[in-house]
């Protein structure tokens, strides 16, 4: 087995985190054998700053030719005057196009021991462990038109959301395969009562549900499914929702782990190639600090090995290595304690290479 990575550290905090999952990868090659090898590549702020562009072609060409994609996080404040187009964000969203990776799988656990760090009581969130799929590269983000026009003198903007029938099922069986193999219940996410690509995002959604007898499939509005979320999360196993709904949604998941700092994610396309990477962004205010958590992004690299190398024992030793290092105590301050990120990342692969 071989298999190329790239590794795209971007901005703020994500060279800090990706020298952790670059430490990570090296021990499980090293105790694995997987034949991995990896490279680098310039994305969001930094590749403009270098190559006047948030994905440069170069970056593109070598992310078509991997196996898969390891993201730190894009952004910063610095580029917020730059125009649309050339803004950081605009690079990750490209990628995401260019390479059809239509799906987001974001898990979300609460782990032992960390129930008292979570905005929610303890005895609302203890074992949770649920499933986000999002659908990732149409809806409002994409669709067009889109713009800005000026109406009877002033300036007025426009988005169109928009999906059809064959982007609805295509992400709703990947959400059904995985509620099957979980405890085969899927909670679909949308605002049918006045969106009319949400009813039709229901009717798709159920008609693939057929295909699916031993999953149960149940529906909820996106207002309802966030205030559920925050009252009793418990109640969902895998919550399907288009993009948009996803992107709050699964941002409202880090509140509920006591962390954002503590979510991993996976974008893929139909075959299994895939861009991971943590949930908690670029975090421009503590970046150089030495205190961002890199367990999210320690946690991408098991999601990685499980779903684009198919791996899932070394996947497994890397998760089983992140919770070690929590079970011992050894925090960054945003889960309240005072470790710093090079000391979490040295404690799980330790761990790792202990197993």
């Amino acid at each position: 087995m071989s298999a190329s990575i790239l590794l795209l550290p971007g901005d703020g905090i994500g060279p800090e985190v990706m020298v952790e999952a670059e430490r990570m990868l090296v021990a499980v090659e090293s105790r694995f054998g997987l034949g991995l090898e990896w490279h680098r590549a310039a994305i969001g702020g930094a590749a403009f700053e270098a190559h006047g562009s948030p994905l440069p072609a170069d970056t593109l060409e070598k992310a078509r030719n991997s196996t898969a994609l390891l993201l730190g996080a894009v952004g910063g404040p610095q580029w917020d005057q730059l125009p649309r187009e050339q803004r950081p964000e605009r690079g990750l969203l490209a990628l995401r196009k260019e390479l059809g990776l239509f799906a987001n799988l974001r898990p979300v656990r609460v782990l032992p021991g960390l129930e008292g760090a979570s905005a929610l009581r303890e005895e609302r969130v203890r074992g949770l462990d649920l499933l986000i799929v999002r659908e990732l590269i149409g809806g409002i983000y994409f669709s067009q038109p889109r713009g800005e026009r000026r109406v009877d003198g002033e300036r007025e903007a426009y988005n169109t959301m928009r999906y059809s029938e064959a982007e609805i099922r295509r992400i709703a069986h990947l959400a059904f395969v995985a509620a099957a193999e979980r405890s085969g219940r899927l909670c679909s996410v949308d605002k049918a009562n006045v969106l009319e690509v949400s009813a039709l995002w229901r009717e798709c959604v159920s008609a693939v549900a057929a295909d699916y007898p031993t999953v149960q499939l149940s529906h909820m509005y996106v207002d309802n499914a966030a205030m559920q979320l925050a009252l009793a999360p418990l109640q969902f196993d895998v919550l399907l929702s288009a993009n948009l709904f996803g992107d709050i949604l699964s941002d409202l998941a880090g509140a509920i782990t006591g962390s954002i700092g503590l979510l991993p994610s996976a974008s893929l396309d139909q075959q299994g190639h895939g861009l991971y990477e943590p949930c908690h962004g670029a975090a421009p205010d503590i970046a150089g600090q030495g205190v961002a958590n890199p367990m999210a992004m320690l946690l991408s690299v098991a999601m990685l090995l499980r779903h684009s190398l198919a791996a899932p024992a070394a996947a497994a030793a890397v998760e089983a290595a992140v919770h070690r290092s929590l079970e011992d105590g050894l925090c960054t301050p945003d889960l309240g304690g005072s470790a710093t990120t090079a000391e979490v990342g040295e404690a799980a692969v330790v761990a790792l290479s202990a197993s």
